[in-house]
């Protein structure tokens, strides 16, 4: 068994999830790197110093990739301290708009893709006395224009952020939950193309500027640490104040 602690991060092949490998990795930790997509994977691993990466590539919302995701993170470190769950996808559509399938991959990558993996990983987090840390949204705290599919998805992934903490606080895994607003990744690039959409987004930023994934990462970092050895439950956002104004534009 290494002594060095682990962490496992899914959706680890671009913005949030690479910034935070990268970073979790400075900090000394055996880093899996889990996404869809193998070659950006080995693209961020390449970023990393030293051979205490690991990639495993899958599907969150397939229970068997999940469970190889689990069991070579254990048989490469033999030992699992936290995990991040960052995988996500994002698709926009009003009401009568949005297609039947869109909706249900959201609902099975972002919600079903959390139970996947904290199902496995649980008896190792047990043992670890470990943590998770999910990546939520502020779109998870109220909703937007256009965006009821992903609003719906995130929503469940900052209740069930705080359902885990209560179930698994008496056995010693702590469970929270950050909640970006806007952030510069791929993924915001897709929904950004309709007109006046990034526009409108911006607005509600109080801070006047998108995240960056290293924004996220750290607040990630410092929840998954022993500095928040008694925080649990809190679905934290890092919005650049977007929630304390309820998402709502300055005047004038």
């Amino acid at each position: 068994m290494s002594d060095a602690p682990t962490v496992i991060i899914t959706g680890a092949g671009s913005g949030i999830g690479a910034a935070t490998a990268k970073r979790f990795a400075r900090d000394g930790y055996n880093t899996v790197l889990n996404g869809r997509t193998r070659e950006k994977l080995e693209s961020i691993a390449s970023e990393i110093e030293g051979d205490r990466v690991k990639i495993v590539a899958g599907d969150v919302s397939k229970v068997e990739d999940v469970d190889s995701l689990v069991a070579e993170t254990l048989d490469g470190f033999g030992r699992l301290d936290v995990l991040v769950n960052n995988a996500g996808i994002a698709r926009g559509g009003r009401p009568g708009k949005l297609s039947r399938d869109d909706f249900q991959k959201m609902q099975d990558i972002n919600v079903g893709g959390i139970f996947n993996t904290v199902t496995a990983a649980l008896p190792h987090l047990k043992k670890s006395k470990g943590n998770i840390v999910n990546v939520s949204s502020v779109s998870g705290l109220g909703g937007d224009w256009g965006m009821f599919g992903y609003n719906t998805s995130k929503g469940g992934v900052s209740l069930m952020t705080k359902g885990m903490a209560l179930d698994l606080a008496g056995e010693g895994v702590r469970v929270n939950a950050v909640a970006p607003s806007l952030t510069r990744t791929d993924m915001a690039d897709g929904i950004m193309d309709d007109d006046g959409l990034l526009e409108r987004f911006l607005q509600r930023i109080p801070m006047g500027r998108p995240g960056e994934p290293e924004d996220v990462a750290d607040v990630i970092a410092f929840l998954a640490s022993r500095d928040a050895r008694f925080v649990t439950g809190v679905v934290l956002p890092v919005d650049g104040g977007v929630s304390a104004s309820n998402g709502q534009p300055q005047l004038g």
